[in-house]
């Protein structure tokens, strides 16, 4: 299974970014996709997530900001982030899950990817 994170970058406050994680050797369909992101010094925190069932959830920081979407025909999720705050900075990770329930602890991920630094400056 490889999960491959990508579109991060540096941008200025108020400004967007859409990261992309595509994700092969799994079911794509079977799986949770989640975003998490880590601050330097700060345990990794959820983000958003896109069900096996095709429910979203979302942390209250970026409610109304990102929007997280999944292509099955490209085995890709997507997050869309808008309205950047310098408080978003940090490495964005992508992980998948295979449980019935989705979950919104990092240790319940079966599998991530390497990551993709975001920075918004003020």
């Amino acid at each position: 299974v490889q999960l491959q994170a990508s579109g991060g970058g540096l941008v200025q406050a108020g400004g967007s970014l859409r990261l992309s994680c595509a994700a092969s050797g799994l079911t794509f369909s079977d799986y949770n996709m989640a975003w998490f992101r880590q601050a330097p010094g700060k345990e990794r925190e959820f983000v958003a997530a896109f069900t096996w069932r095709y429910t979203t959830y979302y942390a209250d920081a970026v409610k109304g900001r990102f929007t997280i979407s999944r292509d099955s025909a490209k085995n890709t999720v997507y997050l869309q982030m808008n309205s950047l705050k310098p408080e978003d900075t940090a490495v964005y990770y992508c992980g998948a899950d295979r449980s019935r329930y989705y979950t919104r602890a990092y240790s319940g991920y079966d599998y991530w990817g390497q990551g993709t630094q975001v920075t918004v400056s003020s």
